[in-house]
């Protein structure tokens, strides 16, 4: 991945990162969506919408969404008008909940949800307009793999979008931002989740992650060009856009 620790959901010697993360998904599924918009005070439906207006312009057909979740970027890629939306993810709980909107909202036919392996993915090389993942190469085992396998998928001159939290460069918004990382968002997804270790292990692996320029050479070396980083909300999170 790089030549960071791996940071694990429940760092058990036996069990590799791939299951933790998938063991956790499944464990808070029922209060992830909740607190995602709780802790970001809904901005992270804002960050959404700056990975719909970046694809804009390549007026996407078939889409991949890694690493999907509940689905609600796949469901706001609709905005696109695309042929298709696949939306994988190793997290049976949070597909669940995720097919569940995709039902409400009488998309079925274009969006579709499936158990998927990021890092082993079950598409013919060359099979998307673009592929988008949101909050989950954090989660990767091997993110150099991963990256290799969205580019395989991706065809010719296609787009990677990548939405991920980052840390902000501001020293003492960083400070700030870290007690409440480390201090606040574990106390309170405790208390609605009954799972303290999931929401302390989001500011570890935030801390662990090869952002912005590391990760940028990192999507170069899996063959992606024109690869863009664009900070937002004083770098709480960050976009990069990859052309392949």
């Amino acid at each position: 991945m790089s030549d960071k620790k791996i940071v694990k959901p429940c760092e058990n010697e036996g069990s590799s990162k791939k299951e933790e993360v998938a063991t956790m998904f499944n464990q808070i599924a029922h209060s992830y969506d909740f607190l995602n918009h709780f802790f970001s005070v809904g901005i992270d439906k804002l960050w959404r919408r700056k990975v719909i207006r970046i694809l804009s312009k390549y007026h996407p057909k078939q889409i991949l969404d890694v690493a999907t979740g509940t689905g609600d970027l796949a469901l706001a890629l609709l905005k696109l008008k695309p042929q298709k939306v696949i939306g994988v993810d190793i997290s049976e709980g949070m597909l669940n909940l995720g097919k569940e909107k995709v039902a409400k909202a009488n998309e079925s036919d274009r969006v579709e949800l499936q158990v998927g392996d990021s890092e082993n993915l079950n598409f013919k090389d060359n099979s998307f307009d673009a592929v988008t993942v949101a909050f989950g190469v954090r989660n990767y085992e091997n993110l150099s793999q991963g990256l290799k396998e969205m580019h395989r998928v991706l065809k010719p001159d296609a787009p990677l979008v990548v939405l991920e939290f980052s840390k902000p460069e501001n020293r003492f918004f960083r400070k700030i931002y870290f007690f409440y990382f480390q201090n606040v968002l574990p106390s309170i997804g405790k208390l609605v989740s009954k799972d303290a270790r999931a929401y302390s292990y989001l500011p570890e692996s935030v801390n662990a992650f090869p952002e912005r320029e590391e990760f940028v050479n990192l999507l170069k070396k899996a063959g992606f060009k024109t690869v863009r980083c664009t900070p937002l909300t004083f770098g709480i999170s960050s976009i990069y856009e990859a052309v392949k």
